[in-house]
Order: C-alpha cells, then sequence, then structure tokens
C-alpha cells in the first residue's frame, strides 16, 4: 500500500489577473526609472515639482505637511542607494520603493507561471502590505505635525 499527502491544489490565475500583473511590473518599473531621472530635492520634499506638478497642496493651504510629502523624493533617493536620506523623506515610501524592486520580478515571474509566486493568498497579502505602508505613513505625519506644533 502507498501512502501519498494530499497535494495542496494551487490554482491558476485568470487571463484578467496576468495582465494585472504585467501592468502592475511595468507601472512600478517605470517609477523606479523615474526616480533615476529626477534629482532629489536637498529640503527632502519638492521633487515632483520637476514633473510639473504643483507644490503641496495641503501644505499651501494649511501650512503643515502631509502624509505624503517627501514621497518622490524618497523615491530618487532610494534608487540613488541613499536610504537614510529616502527614510527621512518619507519611510513609507521608501518601503513601497523597496516592494517596487521585488515586485517586478515578482509580478512578472507569477504572471509567467500563472500562479501567485510564494503567496498562499493574494488578498490577505495585499491587505497587509497596505495596513503596514498605512500605520507607517500615519506614524511618520504624526511624528511630523508633533514637530509643527508651537
Amino acid at each position: 500500500m502507498i501512502l501519498s499527502s494530499p497535494q495542496k491544489k494551487v490554482s491558476s490565475i485568470s487571463r484578467l489577473e496576468q495582465v494585472a500583473l504585467i501592468l502592475a511590473g511595468l507601472g512600478s518599473l517605470v517609477l523606479l526609472l523615474l526616480a533615476v531621472w529626477l534629482k532629489p530635492n536637498s529640503l527632502g520634499n519638492g521633487t515632483h515639482q520637476q514633473l510639473g506638478l504643483p507644490p503641496c497642496t495641503i501644505q499651501f493651504w494649511f501650512g503643515i505637511p502631509c502624509p505624503s510629502c517627501g514621497g518622490t523624493t524618497a523615491f530618487a533617493h532610494f534608487v540613488r542607494g541613499q536610504w537614510g536620506s529616502a527614510l527621512r523623506a518619507n519611510a513609507a515610501s521608501t518601503l513601497l520603493a523597496g516592494l517596487c524592486v521585488v515586485g517586478v520580478p515578482w509580478s512578472w515571474g507569477s504572471a509567467w507561471q500563472r500562479r501567485y509566486l510564494g503567496v498562499p493568498d493574494i488578498v490577505k497579502t495585499l491587505v497587509i502590505v497596505l495596513l503596514s505602508l498605512s500605520f507607517v505613513a500615519g506614524a511618520q505625519w504624526i511624528g511630523r505635525l508633533m514637530e509643527w506644533l508651537p
């Protein structure tokens, strides 16, 4: 008698999920390449203005930084290996840049294999990642607001 253990069925992803993964990888790659082109602003934020975008509206209207202030600057520092400067500019965006680096090969590999590589539950994983990024962004923003208070 041959004993066999039950095999966990690996479900295949849909064609739409494949396309979404390819586009997510492409979008991540474009963000990283764009960050290479940008020069990090020495103030720690405002790098996005090199793209023709206006200054931060929240900072303009209310005089306080928004949670995403320094995000583009963080990406620009990250791609240059200036991780300390990237974290100071925006910690959540630094983590997001790292996720982009990992995400490009992961998303394309997952699309190629037609399954989420190393991720048993994609929804749970995405929720954890998004909540973690939100927590880091919120914590840094609260810290910045505390500096602005009299």
